[in-house]
């Protein structure tokens, strides 16, 4: 166990783009068996390769998209171009809404954000592994969840700035299918409805102070200073942490 952990180590470290793909290929078809995929023929299919149709090639990615048919509000991307929207999502946005989402995952792709959240998860499962290899309770508690990091990887938070990067990548997408960026704003708002504890939300925070950005600035630019890799390593893994937190 121990030396697993040092290998997860080296691998969130030297990570290239090759092996990113590869894995979240991997996990995009692990995640097409678990869910009920929608076949072409099926409406909300036909709706989304309607949106989508054109758009399989971006900026040097390639893209698929697919519908999972389920009332859960969710959508996630992977580095290999895999976009996965949730029919429950298609329900409650409109056509532009739906864009803009699908471009926003697009951003996370061409920007590379979901490198580092399979680095974070590499990184978090050799601190876990490395605590597993000890002989106490803290370790028993850690071989029981480890199988957990990678399922944990979709759920992983984007940090605000690759949230914002994100946004602006999907407005830009909206403009470029001739629309404004209200699409945008609205889309945002109808998710900020759904509240904190939703699980799409632990994953894309803060939708409501998002919409408020783009109203009053726009795609005007706006860099913060995202928290280090190790900071959103040990805020993930507290996550799991099964004992009382007092940090």
């Amino acid at each position: 166990m121990a030396t697993q952990a040092g290998i997860d180590a080296v691998r969130a470290a030297t990570l290239d783009d090759e092996e990113v793909v590869r894995l979240a290929l991997e996990v995009s078809s692990q995640s097409d068996l678990k869910h009920t995929v929608a076949p072409p023929d099926n409406d909300y299919a036909k709706r989304l390769q309607q949106l989508t149709g054109d758009h399989y090639q971006v900026q040097g990615h390639a893209f698929n998209y697919k519908v999972y048919l389920s009332p859960n509000i969710n959508a996630f991307a992977m580095a290999d171009g895999t976009i996965r929207i949730y029919s429950g999502l298609m329900d409650m946005l409109d056509d532009g809404e739906l864009l803009f989402v699908a471009g926003h995952e697009m951003g996370h792709v061409v920007k590379k954000h979901i490198k580092k959240k399979i680095m974070i998860a590499y990184a978090g499962s050799a601190v876990r592994k490395a605590v597993a290899s000890q002989q106490n309770q803290a370790g028993e508690i850690a071989r029981s969840g480890i199988g957990a990091i990678a399922e944990n990887l979709l759920n992983a938070q984007f940090s605000q700035q690759e949230e914002r990067e994100a946004d602006d990548f999907g407005i830009l997408f909206l403009k470029g299918e001739g629309r404004d960026m209200q699409p945008a704003i609205s889309a945002l708002m109808k998710l900020a409805t759904l509240g904190n504890k939703h699980s799409f939300l632990s994953s894309h925070p803060a939708p409501e102070a998002r919409a408020k950005r783009l109203r009053e600035n726009g795609l005007a630019p706006q860099q913060i200073e995202d928290p280090s890799l190790l900071k959103r390593i040990v805020d993930w893994l507290l996550g799991f942490w099964p004992f009382e937190k007092n940090i």
